[in-house]
């Protein structure tokens, strides 16, 4: 401002203190306002708002201030003697300053809610995939077991021997899936284990009516996992669509292709009043993209029904 010769070390001493508690003030009033404005204005729902109030208020706070600080430097070690050009300058200066660092400071806060942000989203995001993926495992539930009793029925009135080892086999397909349903993957060779089993229980209703060539190595199965219960899934599927019996019987067929299980059958399509829900296959379709985030593949033909799911390695 002045050649330091014009003032005493005691002055120079005191201007220096005083021109540091003017930044002192000046930021420690815009630091207020910034955490004062983050409460009404929010850098991603309302961003011009907030570069506005920032323009606004900035300016309005910081140039007031630092020309009442100056005058009073001048008031206290020059008596009066206002140099207004070197005020304006320093103002300028101060409010670039201030401005600068502003725009730093919001930079880095910027910076650091987004990462907040996306992780909050992410979390979100998770949370809501992890709460469908259960909705959808509790469907299993009900579904499994309205097609049993309905088997069960049955065979109680036709055959009350074969209804009471349906129902022992039953208690041993169920145990299966109270254990794993709980769990996203198992090993291919668990849930082909499963699957015959499971088959087994259909056998004692259907006999001849219903074979299963399972083109699936043992070595295969091991090199591989899938979701939980998705080939019971598809077997009940198979059977829910298709007329068969002893003289036309429902061959489904098991191979693996390049690291994807394919499914099919041939096709006889039941006829009943009944329109499909799609609830199986919808549910399956869902979980799979769930918990492998890949998509299975359905193919129909005039004469086949064909379902690759594509598996993951543990190689």
């Amino acid at each position: 401002m002045i050649p330091h010769s014009l003032l005493t070390l005691w002055q120079v001493k005191l201007s220096y203190l005083y021109t540091i508690g003017i930044a002192f003030i000046v930021w420690q009033g815009n630091r207020y306002l910034l955490f004062t404005l983050r409460t009404y204005f929010n850098w991603f729902n309302h961003p011009l708002r907030k570069i506005g109030a920032l323009l606004l208020v900035i300016p309005f706070y910081t140039i007031p201030i630092s020309v009442l600080m100056l005058t009073g430097w001048y008031h206290l070690f020059l008596h009066g003697e206002v140099n207004w050009n070197v005020v304006m300058q320093s103002t300028l200066i101060i409010l670039i300053a201030v401005v600068f660092i502003v725009h730093v400071y919001e930079t880095v806060f910027l910076v650091k809610e987004s990462e907040k942000e996306m992780l909050l989203n992410t979390q979100l995001e998770r949370a809501r995939t992890e709460a469908a993926l259960q909705a959808l495992k509790n469907q299993i539930d009900p579904h499994f077991i309205f097609n049993s009793l309905n088997t069960l029925s049955h065979l109680i009135e036709a055959s009350p021997q074969k209804a009471r080892k349906f129902n022992d086999n039953m208690a041993e397909v169920y145990r299966y899936i109270l254990h794993n349903k709980g769990r996203d993957l198992v090993m291919l060779s668990e849930e082909m284990s499963f699957l015959r089993n499971y088959f087994d229980l259909l056998k004692i209703r259907f006999e001849e009516g219903l074979q299963l060539d399972n083109r699936v190595s043992l070595e295969e199965e091991e090199r591989f996992l899938v979701p939980p219960i998705s080939l019971q899934l598809l077997m009940e599927n198979a059977i829910k669509h298709n007329d068969f019996g002893p003289q036309h019987p429902l061959r489904i067929s098991l191979q693996l292709d390049h690291g994807t299980l394919v499914f099919s059958n041939r096709t006889r399509e039941k006829i009943t009043d009944r329109n499909s829900n799609g609830i199986g296959l919808a549910n399956l379709r869902e979980r799979y993209k769930m918990v492998t985030s890949r998509d299975i593949t359905i193919s129909v033909t005039d004469n086949e029904f064909c379902i690759r799911m594509p598996l993951l390695n543990l190689d």
